[in-house]
């Protein structure tokens, strides 16, 4: 099992110095991954109509490509993993081409986490269409992997046209793992056929073995050995006290868990320096048990 932290989106503040802290320590840790949350607008409560949602407008959240550009620079190991970006609000051939970006910036260290996305405010506000996300996303992820493996692609989709063009330079992993995010029945069935893994939603020890059943069985009929398929779930300080997270790490584990992330957000926490105690905290705790 790999372990990696949620960078702190929400509560972290936009000084450069700080940021560059927090992914330095989680790194001299020995974290194996540091996984950002995506989201590009935020809308305000009081809007026509109004809003009910988890973010509004006043949440910060930094755009991870370009957190990662700036990252890569700043360390030397940790993998960089979008968790998840928002792949139909944006313009695929560019995901692919900033993505390809960070793998080179970073020595091959980037993880591509997408999904659907919930907030209609930023599909309008960026001009993508809200309703045909799903059906979006698999040609989506098509182009991102011919794109990301072939110096030319030639594509004439129901949602994309490449004329006999590239990108240059390709990423160093060629291509880069693409692992996708929700919980749906038909979300479940369309990463079997097209991922490389999960980012499972934070939930249920017993709601995730039925997910995780399905998944698999998805990936049987899709023709693809279930067990070399990842698996990413978080913990939550906000959730889950000390005194509980070795007996956490063991139960994720034992559902075949492959990848285990710490969230400090939402647990009160006001400085960046409490979220680096938070995750040393958490790396001493389960050292004891890996």
């Amino acid at each position: 099992m790999k372990f990696g932290v949620v960078f702190p989106q929400t509560e972290i503040g936009a000084d450069p110095s700080a940021i560059r802290a927090y992914a330095q320590t989680a790194e001299s840790l020995g974290y194996d991954y540091l996984l950002t949350y995506d989201h590009v607008l935020g809308a305000n409560p009081e809007r026509p109509g109004g809003w009910r949602g988890p973010y509004t407008y006043k949440d910060m959240f930094h755009e991870p490509l370009v957190l990662f550009g700036y990252l890569a620079g700043l360390t030397q190991r940790i993998e960089l993993v979008t968790g998840i970006i928002i792949l139909p609000q944006r313009q695929t051939a560019l995901v692919a081409k900033q993505a390809a970006e960070v793998d080179i910036l970073s020595g091959g260290r980037m993880r591509l986490g997408v999904g659907l996305g919930w907030n209609q405010v930023e599909y309008q506000s960026l001009g993508e269409e809200f309703t045909n996300r799903g059906k979006r996303v698999e040609e989506q992820v098509t182009l991102l992997r011919e794109l990301w493996t072939k110096p030319l692609v030639t594509l004439e989709g129901e949602y994309h046209t490449i004329p006999d063009a590239g990108i240059n330079p390709l990423p160093l992993r060629r291509p880069i793992p693409i692992w996708c995010g929700g919980t749906a029945d038909a979300v479940l069935e369309r990463m079997a056929r097209l991922a490389d893994g999960w980012i499972a939603n934070q939930t249920t020890p017993e709601k995730f073995r039925m997910a995780v059943e399905k998944l698999r069985g998805y990936l049987s009929q899709a023709g693809r050995e279930p067990h070399t398929f990842g698996l990413d779930m978080r913990i939550a300080l906000k959730t889950t006290p000390r005194d509980q997270w070795g007996k956490e790490v063991e139960v994720w584990r034992g559902l075949g868990v492959t990848h285990l992330c710490f969230n400090t957000m939402g647990a009160g926490l006001t400085s960046v320096q409490q979220h680096i105690d938070a995750i040393r905290d958490f790396k001493t705790e389960i050292g004891a048990i890996t």
